[in-house]
């Protein structure tokens, strides 16, 4: 395999960024979006993440962008404070090489360190066999249950699973002062 980074996305690394979303949307299902956002929406998408203090990262393979992957509130309401959720994308030609893997631990670990307490995956078309199912539980998350037929793609209706990781105690203690917050 070839050497393979993780590190913080830049604006720079937005044109690509873009693309990779751009195929996702339109050839896959672990977006629910129809139509894929233009460069200036993935712009503004990442300075809104990165402005709240979420990691917003990306994997490199000799180099070059192949995958990028960012943590945002799970919900806005007050009482979500203390729980993320994860948005992983590869680019189709790296799929199968690790990159997933290396993202999401890195945003665990990025999430755990910032005082997270959940981090939920919402998978798009999730069943037993999903890479992405796979993946999550591979890295420590449980299965919490599934959403039937939540979403129209592609002609048929797909399933959302969602999985929880609990970090820094989870629920075991009272939280003190939501993540990010003044």
């Amino acid at each position: 395999m070839s050497p393979l980074e993780t590190r913080s996305a830049r604006p720079a690394d937005l044109t690509v960024i873009t693309e990779i979303y751009r195929d996702a949307v339109l050839h896959g299902t672990a977006t629910y979006e129809i139509d894929p956002p233009d460069y200036e929406e993935m712009v503004r998408r990442f300075h809104a993440i990165t402005a709240e203090g979420f990691p917003y990262i990306v994997s490199e393979i000799d180099g070059k962008v192949a995958g990028y992957a960012y943590a945002s509130y799970f919900r806005t309401r007050p009482a979500y404070w203390w729980t993320v959720e994860d948005s992983i994308y590869i680019a189709p030609e790296a799929k199968g090489r690790g990159l997933g893997k290396a993202l999401l631990k890195q945003l665990i670990v990025d999430c755990t360190a910032l005082g997270f307490r959940q981090f939920i995956a919402v998978i798009g078309d999730g069943h037993d066999n999903s890479a992405s199912v796979k993946l999550h539980a591979s890295s420590g998350f449980k299965y919490s249950g599934t959403i039937k037929s939540s979403g129209f793609k592609h002609g048929r209706w797909l399933d959302t699973v969602l999985m929880q990781l609990d970090m820094n105690g989870g629920s075991e203690t009272l939280p003190g002062r939501p993540p990010l917050r003044a």
